[in-house]
């Protein structure tokens, strides 16, 4: 693990740059030297800045005591606190977080390839194939996502998809002491609309999709499509990859100052004469294979054939995003295709499992009803149109969590699938019944479906795998990775 004590401290009347014009230290003349920073008061000590940053539950004003007693030369505020230590003050310490820990840590994006991936489906899929795609290449690569982060090949414990400001910052400048040269990071519209990238230099942002999800947090779909635009604005990338192929992907190429790569799996750019976007990216001839896919990728440098283990053609656009984010930071083509066909890929989506049963069982993290239709529409493909073969799946929602697509999950589920088992997913602290209700109530419209509720998981997943009969395809949708 690379010592972070080893690095140059950063002066705290350094620090006043980066904070803004209406930062002040008190007292005026005093500094400290620091070499991280934290919103944690367990993690203050010695050289580390801590930032009381208020919070939904607790104020971080109220730890500095703590911090301050085990060690922590500074604070950074937002009201002046009576400890006896220097105190940087600002209006807002989140607003400021970001490029403070940036600038402590020696801004470590700028010595990396940093690739930032938002959207609602296919951020960790595409984050592993750009990995793969960089790693071909010769990068000694990161990761930063949803189901693991690592560095030079090495996991190291995550516990968000996009890491709070201050550990962010220290997990790149460790990247950056590890020798790693290039990352591909996902970034959520949490993690945007809380400002936990702000100080970090992308080399390229790519847009995958835009659908319902996140709702609890976001006002309403449009604050999540604004979340998600501000990472495609010149002041966090130079170049945005967009899949335009979709109505937000088009509406974000139309808005966004940095240099466009447009993406089209279609190749028809979709949208009326307003708004359809030239395709830069496009794919041809894609062809489901018995371990995966074929298809044609044509990018700005020339076209190639790819192959990938991966299906589904989520999975094209997926492929052809991260083939497009490599050719801007210089990677060939057949070099990109070499990467995309060794990726085997993706714990928890569309991850096979395999004990000898005459049926297909796939596990995929689906929890939107765009995911799940996309899901099941590559499940039917499977099937490829046979009447004797069935598609299953078991699927729920999570509890204390966007309500609104609950019903819209269910109808899905009872409209693609032959079989829909509709079952508990992380509750959280709701009765598992009250939401199976309103799944259940989405699936209660599609006349015809066939569908059960069967609220304990393990009993519901019995229950499909029993169900199913040869060449059927069972898709165990929600937990993905987990």
């Amino acid at each position: 693990m690379t010592n972070l004590n080893s690095a140059p401290a950063a002066q705290l009347r350094d620090l006043l740059r980066v904070a803004g014009c209406n930062a002040r230290l008190v007292p005026a003349d005093a500094d400290a030297e620091v070499r991280d920073v934290t919103h944690d008061s367990r993690q203050a000590g010695p050289g580390v800045l801590y930032a009381c940053r208020p919070g939904h539950h607790a104020d971080g004003h109220d730890f500095a005591p703590a911090a301050v007693a085990a060690g922590s030369p500074a604070l950074l505020v937002q009201r002046l606190l009576d400890q006896p230590v220097p105190q940087l003050q600002v209006p807002d310490v989140a607003d400021v977080l970001g490029p403070v820990a940036a600038r402590v840590h020696h801004n470590p994006s700028a010595a990396l390839t940093v690739c930032g991936i938002t959207g609602t489906n296919g951020k960790t899929t595409t984050a592993y194939l750009l990995e793969s795609v960089l790693r071909a290449a010769g990068h000694r690569t990161g990761m930063i996502g949803t189901v693991q982060t690592l560095i030079a090949g090495q996991a190291v414990p995550g516990v968000r998809t996009t890491p709070e400001a201050t550990d962010l910052q220290r997990l790149l400048a460790r990247m950056r002491g590890a020798g790693v040269t290039a990352t591909a990071m996902e970034v959520s519209s949490h993690g945007l609309a809380l400002g936990r990238v702000a100080g970090t230099q992308f080399a390229v942002a790519l847009f995958t999709n835009l659908s319902q999800d996140h709702l609890d947090f976001h006002a309403d779909l449009e604050d999540y499509f604004q979340a998600k635009a501000r990472l495609f604005t010149s002041a966090y990338t130079p170049t945005a990859v967009i899949n335009v192929d979709d109505p937000y992907g088009r509406r974000l190429a139309q808005t966004s100052d940095a240099e466009l790569v447009a993406v089209s799996p279609s190749g028809a750019a979709g949208g009326d004469a307003a708004t359809a976007t030239p395709a830069d990216v496009t794919a041809t001839d894609v062809q489901a294979t018995g371990d995966g896919c074929r298809f044609v990728a044509h990018l700005r440098s020339g076209s190639v054939v790819v192959r990938t283990p991966l299906v589904g053609d989520f999975n094209v656009a997926n492929a052809l995003c991260a083939m497009a984010a490599a050719e801007v930071v210089g990677v060939d083509l057949a070099t990109a295709a070499a990467g995309i066909a060794a990726c085997d890929g993706v714990p928890g989506r569309m991850e096979p499992v395999d004990a000898g049963q005459p049926f297909t069982v796939l596990v995929d993290y689906a929890h939107t009803p765009d995911s799940l239709e996309r899901v099941l529409v590559a499940a039917r493909g499977i099937i490829q149109g046979r009447t004797d073969r069935n598609v299953v799946v078991v699927v729920g929602c999570g509890g204390e969590r966007d309500t609104g697509k609950r019903p819209l999950m269910g109808r899905v589920a009872a409209r693609l699938a032959d079989l829909a088992i509709l079952t508990s997913d992380n509750p959280r602290g709701e009765d598992p019944s009250k939401i199976l209700a309103a799944v259940a109530g989405g699936a209660a419209v599609v006349h015809g479906a066939h569908w059960q509720v069967v609220i304990d998981r393990r009993d519901a997943i019995a229950t499909a795998l029993n169900a199913a009969g040869p060449g059927d395809v069972v898709i165990i949708a929600g937990k993905g990775h987990e």
